[in-house]
C-alpha cells in the first residue's frame, strides 16, 4: 500500500507561476499513491481555472473515492469566511483540503479546527516580502475509514495552522478525534511542524522523516504520515520513503510504501 501526502500549492508551478490541469494530473499520477492526501486544494477558485483539483487527482490515480473538505469559503489571502456547515459554499469559490481512495471507503469524518485568536507574524518571501502579520485561516481534518486487503484503516488528512504553539493544540485536537475511529489509524498532512514536536506531541510513530521544504532544497520536514501504534502491527512495515522533486508546488510529496508496492 503506498500513501502520499501534497501540499500542491493549488497546482501552481514555481516556473511559469501556472495552474495547467493536465500538469497537475502528471504529477499526480507520478506519485502511483493508493491513498493520497492533499493540502491547499482549490475548488472553483478563477487562480486555478475554476477547476476541482480533487477531483483531478482522483481521476489521474484511477481512484473511486474521493472527497474535497473546505476550511474557507472564498480566497485565501484575499477575502473569505469560515464555512458554517458541511454544505456551505457550493456554487463559491472554495478552499481546504482532499482525500483520494484507491480503497473503498465506509464512511467520511470532517472535524473542523478554529484559527488562532491573534495575527501571527510570518516570513513571505519576494520584493514587499519579509515579516507580515497574517490573519490565521479555519482549518479542518478529513477522515475517512477504508476497507483495504489489512482490515479497516483511518486515514486522514489536514493542514494546520503556521502559528507556533497553536498548531500544537490543534494536533492534540486532531488525535482527540481520530481515536473515536478504528485503529490502525494514520495521519497525513502538512503540519506546520518538524517531525520532532510532532512525533512527541502524538506518541505517533513518523513513517518518514525526509525533509519536504522548501521543493528545490528541502531543509525542514513540515509534511508527515503519522501512525497510530495501536494496532499498527495489523499493517505491513515501512519498506520505502520517497520525496521526488514534482513539476508542481514549493513542497515536496512525502510518499511512504508499507510493504512491496504493486
Amino acid at each position: 500500500m503506498r500513501l502520499a501526502t501534497f501540499n500542491l500549492l493549488h497546482g501552481r508551478s514555481l516556473t511559469d507561476g501556472l495552474v495547467e490541469p493536465d500538469r497537475l494530473a502528471a504529477a499526480v499520477t507520478a506519485l502511483d499513491a493508493d491513498v493520497l492526501a492533499l493540502q491547499e486544494v482549490d475548488r472553483d477558485q478563477s487562480r486555478s481555472g475554476n477547476l476541482d483539483l480533487t477531483a483531478i487527482a482522483a481521476r489521474a490515480l484511477d481512484a473511486p473515492e474521493h472527497r474535497f473538505a473546505a476550511a474557507v469559503v472564498g480566497t485565501p489571502g484575499e477575502k473569505f469566511r469560515p464555512l458554517t456547515n458541511d454544505d456551505d459554499g457550493h456554487g463559491e469559490p472554495c478552499y481546504g483540503i482532499g482525500l483520494v481512495s484507491r480503497h473503498p471507503v465506509r464512511s467520511w469524518q470532517v472535524t473542523r479546527l478554529r484559527p488562532a485568536p491573534v495575527r501571527s507574524p510570518v516570513y513571505v518571501p519576494g520584493p514587499g516580502g519579509g515579516l507580515v502579520l497574517l490573519h490565521d485561516e479555519p482549518r479542518v481534518v478529513l477522515a475517512a475509514v477504508l476497507d483495504t486487503p489489512y482490515g479497516p484503516l483511518t486515514v486522514a488528512a489536514t493542514h494546520l495552522s503556521f502559528v507556533p504553539g497553536w498548531n500544537l493544540l490543534q494536533l492534540r485536537r486532531v488525535v482527540r478525534a481520530l481515536r473515536a475511529l478504528p485503529a490502525p489509524r494514520i495521519l497525513l498532512g502538512d503540519l506546520n511542524l518538524p517531525a520532532g514536536p510532532a512525533a512527541l506531541l502524538t506518541r505517533w510513530r513518523p513513517l518518514g522523516r525526509r525533509p519536504t521544504y522548501p521543493a528545490g532544497q528541502p531543509r525542514v520536514q513540515l509534511d508527515h504520515i503519522l501512525a497510530d501504534r495501536h494496532d499498527l502491527d495489523r499493517l505491513p512495515p515501512v519498506t520505502a520513503v520517497a520525496t521526488p522533486l514534482s513539476t508542481i508546488s514549493d513542497h515536496r510529496p512525502l510518499i511512504v510504501d508499507l510493504g512491496p508496492h504493486s
